[in-house]
């Protein structure tokens, strides 16, 4: 067995007696998250098979709603590092790669087969998300196991209207997330983690003790990783100053619609969302 409570405490910052961590998933405990690369190269053969664990996920009623669409031009992935802003890394990324949620496919079986396509709503584009979603986080398992390192990058969802005629996709096709893949420079520390109790219920839904477990939370992200004066979110809104927590960081974000034209763009892309 690995030593649990190391494990479980860099990930948590608390102890969690009567856990044990079989030696298997240590690998899924000790992720990491990478924004620095070295200059080696992913040799194709090395991501094909990453992409081929990708596939290898589980998918709604096996209908494999979803689309990757791999980029190693440097200038085009500069375009988007561009866009984006504030995530450098992106462009020293050798490998990124655009997970899609893909209803297109689904629509040309069926006219294939001269039916018609009655799905066209909010349950199937939850479908292409979930899909897709299970297929990346594979695909960054898969990555971890041999070394690599990655970064979902939701943000391509921010420039939609323009990352979208980049890669040609077509109505029915969107982008959920980017990720960046290369050999990291170095393991960046583990990110601590919500407690187990706020996340994990019991038969039913109970987070009648939020406040007070929050409020720990806070004091020991506090203590390993105060939130920097430059994550601050939404400083052009609210008052830039020392202290913030994880949980007011939070609520900054979320307090501000955020990509509030998505649902628009996604609709003139031809998805009904009813």
């Amino acid at each position: 067995m690995a030593d649990s409570q190391a494990l479980l405490n860099a990930r948590f910052g608390i102890e969690q007696p009567g856990t044990e961590v079989p030696d298997t998933i240590v690998p899924l405990l000790d992720r990491r998250v990478t924004r620095r690369y070295t200059d080696q190269d992913v040799p194709d053969s090395l991501l094909d098979a990453l992409l081929a664990a990708a596939q290898s996920a589980p998918a709604k009623s096996d209908l494999q709603q979803y689309s990757v669409v791999v980029m190693r031009d440097k200038p085009r992935i500069k375009q988007i590092a561009d866009w984006i802003g504030t995530m450098d890394w992106i462009a020293t990324a050798p490998v990124f790669l655009v997970w899609c949620g893909d209803m297109r496919r689904g629509q040309r079986l069926c006219a294939m087969h001269d039916m018609p396509h009655a799905n066209n709503n909010m349950d199937t584009f939850l479908n292409t998300a979930v899909d897709c979603s299970l297929a990346m986080a594979q695909f960054m398992t898969a990555a971890d196991a041999v070394g690599l390192g990655t970064c979902p990058i939701s943000y391509v969802r921010g420039h939609i209207e323009r990352v979208s005629p980049l890669l040609g996709l077509p109505n029915g096709v969107y982008p959920v997330a980017g990720l960046t893949v290369g050999w990291p420079v170095f393991r960046r520390p583990v990110s601590m983690r919500l407690p187990p109790r706020v996340v994990v219920h019991r038969e039913r839904y109970d987070d009648s003790a939020l406040d007070s477990e929050i409020a720990a939370y806070d004091r020991r992200r506090d203590a390993r990783d105060p939130v920097a004066a430059g994550s601050l979110k939404n400083k052009d809104i609210y008052p830039t100053r020392d202290g913030v927590g994880w949980s007011e960081n939070v609520a900054r974000q979320l307090s501000v619609p955020e990509r509030f034209g998505f649902g628009a763009y996604l609709k003139t892309k031809g998805f009904d969302l009813a």
